[in-house]
């Protein structure tokens, strides 16, 4: 199996990705705006935890997302009882949703046993020297270049390997 290059190419970013284009078309003309935006936001932050997740770069800050974004799936679902018990959508569009959030969680949670149990353990960036560290580096660099200098003529050797 090929390795994973992008987010994109996951199957859960795909379906979070539909299930939030179905929430904002399903909600367009709903004017409880409070309701709205929690829903939409919830969904979209399905797909943003997985991106940001595997942007992390290491298998426990993927792991870490992917959690918060199987708990946004959730309350989405929880969410479409709403939507559907108070009449902002109907019978066949609260099963849509639904479906596609539980969906969603359920392909997160196969994701999640995955990366768990992967031998892959992510690309673990390497953090930038600070400005002070990378001059206090210069400097040791800087100061071994003049010791090897040195050394041979204190030692009384022309070939230093010390």
């Amino acid at each position: 199996m090929a390795t994973v290059q992008r987010f994109e190419d996951l199957l859960c970013f795909k379906k979070s990705r539909e299930l939030t284009k179905a929430v904002y078309g399903a909600l367009r003309t709903c004017r409880d705006q409070g309701f709205k935006d929690q829903i939409q936001r919830a969904s979209v932050s399905i797909m943003s935890n997985i991106a940001e997740g595997f942007e992390s770069g290491t298998r426990a800050g993927f792991l870490s997302y992917l959690y918060i974004a199987k708990a946004s799936a959730g309350e989405v679902r929880a969410q479409t009882y709403v939507a559907y018990d108070v009449g902002y959508v109907n019978a066949q569009i609260f099963k849509d949703l639904n479906g596609r959030a539980e969906e969603c969680s359920r392909l997160l949670a196969s994701f999640i046993k995955a990366v768990k149990s992967s031998e892959h353990a992510g690309l673990l960036r390497k953090a930038e020297p600070t400005k002070r560290k990378a001059e206090v580096l210069e400097f040791e660099k800087e100061m071994q270049a003049e010791l090897a200098k040195i050394l041979p003529h204190i030692y009384g050797k022309k070939d230093s390997n010390i």
